[in-house]
Formats: C-alpha cells, sequence, structure tokens
C-alpha cells in the first residue's frame, strides 16, 4: 500500500515540476527591474532543465529505489510475519490441541484419580469389612468348637435341645395321680380320696430331644425325636428310688422339597392340634397351653400319635391331609342283663400292647337246682335240691385296645393373613364290632336262661346269630390366635365339636357306649378352649386359660333277670323258675343309674377284692357329663442367654367335674331330680426348669 503511494506522488510531483517549467519559458517575461549599478560577482550559469529534470529523475527513481526497496523489504517483512501469523496460529493450534489433550488429560487423570479414590476407599471399607467378616467368622468358628449350637456329622447338622425339670404339685383333693391331673378321674364330693389332699415332687417331665436336618438339591431332610420320665412300668413307684420309665413323645422322619411339598410319618402332634404358623409337626411350633401341668388344661385338643401327612405351604396358607391312628374310647353302664360285644380287649401276650389286668371280680350265682334223692336213717326216699353254681370272671384292663376298622383321617387348612393364625379341621373315623344278641351277662351266670317274654325293652335279637356292626363318627374345629396389643398381649381360641371325638378333648371322655343290646350307640362330644397370654417385659409370661370338655347323655334301658328267690332258695325248689325282670341302667348318662353313695359326705369305703383301703372314688359312679378349668400362671426367665436358660413358673387352677344325674333318692316323690355328683379341685404347681441353649 505505502509503495503504490509513493510511486504515485512521485509521478504527481514529477509531472508539475515539468509543467511549471514548460510555463515559465513560454510566458511573458517579468518586467525588468531597476538595479543599481553595482558590480556583482559572477555567478555560474543555472542549471538546465534538462538538468533538474534529470536531478529529479534521479532523486525520484532512488526514492523509488528506495521505496521498492522498503516495499521489498516491507514485502518480505510481511512475508515474514504472515509466516510468523502461521507459525503463531500453527503453535497456537498446536498449543490448543495440546491444551485440549492436556486438559482431556487432566480430565481423565482426574477421574482416574477420582476413580483410585473411590476404589481405595472401597477398598478399605472391604478391608475393614473383611476384617470384621474375618474376625466375625473367626468367633463364630471358635464359638462353634469350643460351644457349638448344632453338631456336624456327614453332613448332617444335629441339634440336642430339652431341659431338666424340678417340679411339685399340690391338689386340694387326692387322685394319686403325680404332676398330670386326670381330669377325668377328679374325685366326686363322696368318693373316700375327697377328704384328702396330696403332695407329690417330681423330676419326671424333665425332657430330652435331637433334631437332625440335612440338605440336598431338591429340599431338606428331617428327623426329630423327644423324649420324658412321664412313662409308667408295671412296677414303677415312689418306695425308695423312682423307678419310673422313658416315654416316647414325637419320633418322625422328614422329606421337604424346596416348593414347601412336606411328607411326614412317624409320632406327631396330631394335626388337630394348633400350630403357630402354618401347618408344622416341629416342636416349636406347636401351641400347647403355657401350664406346668403336662396334661394341659381342659378344652385343649390334642393327640400325640402315629400319623403319615402331606403338607403344601403357600406364603400365607398352608393345606395338610394326614393319617393317624385311632383308638376308640367307650364306656357304658350295663347294669343288670349286660349285652355282650367284642371291640377290643387288653393288648396279647407276645405283642407289644399292655396285656396287665388289673383287677378281676368273681359273680358266683345259683344258675339252677338239681334233684337228687337220698335215703333217710328209716329207710325212707326224700328229695333234696342241691344248687348248681356257676362264676363269672369280671376282668378290668390295665389298656383297653380298640379293634379299629379304619385310620382316623384329617385334613386341616391354616391361614396367616400378617394379622393373627386361622385354622379349621375336619376329623373322620369310624368304629365296628361284633355284637351276640341275647348273649348277656345274666344268661351266663344263670344256665342260658333269658326272660325276654312280654318284656318291652329286651334287646335286639338276630335269627343268624352274631353279626358285625359298624358306624362313622366325626368332627370340626376351628381356632385363632391374634395380637391384641402388639406382642404384650395375645387372645386365642380353640374348639372341636362332634360325634365321637371325645379322646382329641383334654379331659379324654369317652366317643361312644353301647345301648342294650351291645351296639355303639356315639356321644356327642363338645371341647373349647380360651387363652390370654400377656407379656410385659422380654423375660416375664403370664397366662390365662378357661376351658372345658363335654360328653352328651346317651342312654337306654336295659333289664334285669332276677335270679332264683329267696323262698325258692329256702324250699330247695330245682327247674327255671326266676324272678321277674326289672329295668336296668344302660348306655352313658342314664337316669336310671343309682348315685345314691354320691350324696354322702364321706362315702362308705370302696373295697374290692384285694383292695386294702386305697381305692379312690367310693361307689359315686356317675358318668362324666362335662370338666371345666380355669387356670393361671407365670414363667420368668432368671437367664437367658448363650449359656441356655434357667427360668421359674407357678401354676393355680381350679376344676370342676361335674356327673350326669342318675335316679332320685329311694323313696322320692314323682318329679324329684335325680342324683348329681360333683367334685371340686384347687391345685398349685411350681416348676424350676433349665433348658440347653
Amino acid at each position: 500500500m505505502n509503495y503504490r503511494f509513493r510511486t504515485a506522488a512521485a509521478l504527481v510531483l514529477a509531472a508539475c515540476l515539468v509543467g511549471s517549467s514548460a510555463g515559465a519559458s513560454e510566458s511573458d517575461p517579468a518586467p525588468a527591474k531597476k538595479h543599481h549599478a553595482t558590480k556583482k560577482a559572477k555567478t555560474p550559469p543555472p542549471p538546465s532543465v534538462a538538468d533538474q529534470i534529470q536531478a529529479l529523475r534521479t532523486e525520484f527513481q532512488g526514492q523509488i529505489d528506495g521505496l521498492k526497496s522498503d516495499l521489498a523489504a516491507k514485502d518480505a517483512q510481511l512475508k515474514q510475519a504472515q509466516q510468523a501469523a502461521a507459525d503463531a496460529q500453527a503453535s497456537a493450534a498446536r498449543a490448543e490441541a495440546a491444551a485440549t489433550s492436556q486438559n482431556q488429560a487432566v480430565t481423565e487423570n482426574a477421574a482416574a484419580v477420582s476413580t483410585l479414590q473411590t476404589t481405595v476407599t472401597d477398598l478399605k471399607t472391604n478391608q475393614a469389612s473383611l476384617a470384621t467378616t474375618v474376625s466375625d467368622e473367626t468367633t463364630k468358628i471358635k464359638k462353634s468348637i469350643e460351644s457349638p449350637n448344632v453338631l456336624h456329622y456327614k453332613g448332617i447338622g444335629i441339634t440336642p435341645g430339652g431341659f431338666t425339670a424340678g417340679e411339685t404339685v399340690y391338689r386340694s383333693h387326692a387322685t394319686g395321680a403325680d404332676i398330670p391331673t386326670p381330669f377325668s378321674a377328679i374325685p366326686y364330693e363322696g368318693a373316700d380320696a375327697y377328704s384328702l389332699s396330696e403332695f407329690y415332687g417330681s423330676a419326671r417331665q424333665s425332657r430330652v430331644s435331637l433334631l437332625a436336618e440335612g440338605k440336598v438339591d431338591w429340599g431338606t431332610l428331617r428327623g426329630y425325636y423327644e423324649a420324658d420320665w412321664l412313662g409308667t412300668g408295671t412296677s414303677s413307684n415312689n418306695n425308695q428310688s423312682n423307678s419310673y420309665v422313658l416315654r416316647q413323645r414325637v419320633i418322625w422322619g422328614q422329606a421337604e422339597t424346596n416348593s414347601h411339598w412336606a411328607f411326614t410319618a412317624g409320632q406327631l402332634w396330631s394335626m388337630a392340634t394348633e400350630d403357630k404358623k402354618g401347618i408344622s409337626n416341629m416342636a416349636s411350633d406347636i401351641m400347647t397351653p403355657l401350664t406346668i401341668d403336662p396334661n394341659y388344661v381342659t378344652g385343649f385338643v390334642w393327640t400325640r400319635q402315629y400319623g403319615v401327612r402331606v403338607v403344601k405351604t403357600f406364603d400365607k396358607a398352608a393345606i395338610g391331609l394326614a393319617i393317624e391312628n385311632p383308638q376308640l374310647l367307650y364306656t357304658a353302664s350295663l347294669a343288670g342283663d349286660t349285652p355282650y360285644a367284642v371291640l377290643g380287649s387288653a393288648g396279647a401276650n407276645g405283642g407289644n400292647y399292655n396285656a396287665t389286668i388289673s383287677a378281676c371280680s368273681p359273680s358266683t350265682s345259683i344258675v339252677n337246682y338239681t334233684n337228687q334223692v337220698e335215703t333217710t336213717s328209716d329207710g325212707a326216699t326224700v328229695n333234696i335240691a342241691v344248687p348248681v353254681y356257676k362264676t363269672v370272671n369280671s376282668c378290668a384292663n390295665v389298656t383297653n385296645i380298640s379293634f379299629n376298622e379304619t385310620p382316623d383321617v384329617l385334613l386341616k387348612l391354616a391361614l396367616d393373613p400378617g394379622w393373627g393364625h386361622w385354622e379349621v379341621f375336619g376329623i373322620g373315623r369310624s368304629a365296628h364290632e361284633t355284637v351276640y344278641p341275647g348273649e348277656t351277662t345274666n344268661s351266663n351266670l344263670y344256665g342260658g336262661l333269658s326272660d325276654y317274654k312280654g318284656n318291652t325293652v329286651a334287646p335286639k335279637l338276630s335269627t343268624t346269630g352274631s353279626y358285625n356292626n359298624s358306624i362313622a363318627l366325626g368332627g370340626v374345629g376351628a381356632s385363632l390366635r391374634v395380637p391384641v396389643i402388639g406382642n404384650a398381649l395375645t387372645f386365642g381360641a380353640k374348639g372341636l365339636v362332634g360325634s365321637g371325638v371325645g379322646r382329641y378333648g383334654d379331659t379324654t371322655l369317652s366317643d361312644v357306649t353301647s345301648d342294650r343290646s351291645g351296639e355303639f350307640a356315639p356321644l356327642h362330644n363338645v371341647s373349647g378352649l380360651a387363652t390370654v397370654e400377656i407379656n410385659p417385659n422380654p423375660r416375664w409370661t403370664i397366662y390365662l386359660n378357661y376351658g372345658g370338655d363335654y360328653a352328651g347323655r346317651n342312654s337306654d334301658v336295659g333289664t334285669t333277670l332276677g335270679g332264683p328267690s329267696a323262698a325258692q332258695n329256702a324250699a330247695g325248689a330245682w327247674g327255671g323258675k326266676w324272678k321277674a325282670p326289672s329295668t336296668a341302667a344302660v348306655g352313658y348318662g342314664s337316669p336310671l343309674l343309682n348315685d345314691a353313695s354320691c350324696l354322702n359326705t364321706i362315702a362308705a369305703p370302696g373295697y374290692t377284692g384285694s383292695s386294702t383301703g386305697y381305692l379312690p372314688g367310693g361307689s359315686c359312679g356317675a358318668n362324666t357329663r362335662n370338666v371345666q378349668e380355669g387356670t393361671a400362671g407365670w414363667w420368668y426367665d432368671i437367664y437367658k442367654g448363650e449359656h441356655g436358660r434357667f427360668r421359674q413358673g407357678f401354676q393355680y387352677a381350679y376344676s370342676v367335674r361335674e356327673g350326669w344325674s342318675g335316679a332320685p333318692p329311694s323313696g322320692s316323690a314323682a318329679g324329684t331330680p335325680g342324683i348329681g355328683a360333683k367334685g371340686i379341685e384347687n391345685m398349685f404347681w411350681t416348676s424350676f426348669r433349665y433348658y440347653l441353649p
């Protein structure tokens, strides 16, 4: 730009100078000035125009050359500057790229540092956690070696359990029963034992248990054994060294799949027994009352017996089917002409059931008279009546084993909806017997005679002889247990009602009785129990229970075949001449039963056979109508920790046994109520137990 400007300026200047010179030569000469005549020095002649132009050209050429030189220098400088700028731009680009790369590197380094810091932090945390885990595992291993909770044998975990118990019981009226209470044998007010109290101390409820558990790919295998010393041998006594025997309580094996199908077989708590959750046969899951009394409380529904069951457990529900061992409980008042039927017996010698007989009561009667002709001293002949005697032994078995037709079948549904535990179940049973119509105690005693002609209460006779009789029995039950105030207060209720389900009630009242022909007559049974459990603190549990068991009346009317009259005996008559038959009590709770001795404050001694005054009960034989009990107690854990549990318990119970009323007192006016029976027990227990951890 400067170079071009200077060149143009030089050309303009040169043109002006040329124009000026030409103008001056062509214009008029200037007027001559007057000069004083002086003598002037001679001056050199002025340069010519050509010289001036040449000088200007030379000057301008120099300037132009200078401008060119400057312009070249400027171009060189410009090129150098452009190159420098390009270099600088390239350097800047490189610097920017380097800076970007540096920034990226810095960012990556920062991320790497952050990651490293996080990794270091995690490593430190993991190291601390690992150290804690190693320490905990070391502690567990050390503890499992020094004091293991589970013993391991060939991949199986073995857990021992149980407790030792030192316990006492006091009853206001004697039963001769040790720690368990025989509710159906609480003495009536007129019994010999009612005037005496009893106290016993015992360690027999001490318990041992063993659980074996192993895992397989498809599920879990379990086996469980539990026993105590509440068994009684035929020679057990308290004379010097208590000689009581170990008794199996629960023994079972189980296979449970990962999908929670469980198959169990062995001696189990019946499926009718309440569970804490779902349907379980684990001892810790059985909802037994908290009583010290090992016979629990009236109204509690339970048995422990052989069973095989299949259970499917869902998230909040479980359903199970069980087949269990049956046993028929039978009681019948069969006064007079007792019908004959076969439904069970004592255990067979050579078998595994108890064959012991406790006592036999012989009954001897004159069955007839024969005529014997004798010659007197003076040679005369006389007829003499010679009695013909027959003795029948009636024996009481220690244990009656029923001849069972089918097993007991139970179906149960359990729900755990989130508030409490709920159950509903059903029991199906049957019983069978062989009936011998017309075969009675009297016909046995009195030479096969039976006077039913014209008698409106004659038994049902069969023209074909003996026959088999079978009946169906069963009942339904339900239970619930719900928290009222969190874990501090819990309420529970359970009930069972049905025909012939008395053995499932705690009192073990009878299932069936007999009619006058010897056929089964089922009893209506009801059991119910309400429970309140209070936990003021984690160590202390208080419980309240009220329940009862009931057996309905099912009575019939039989006959008593009169034997030879006193006049016949005195006269020595012979042949089939007997007193007229009379009505007699048959069945359960018969209103014809003579309960006169139940009115006595102290009954007449209950001497029978070889008894020497120890027989409780006197002669008041009213069949049990119901037994009710209210009980309260507590358990307090003095210590509970890794070394086990030491606890103390106390229980009080008030029990009432009521019998069905019998016949009115002799000589009473029409409409007089029949004689009833009642017995009341006040009972106190104490317990100190140490449980294995």
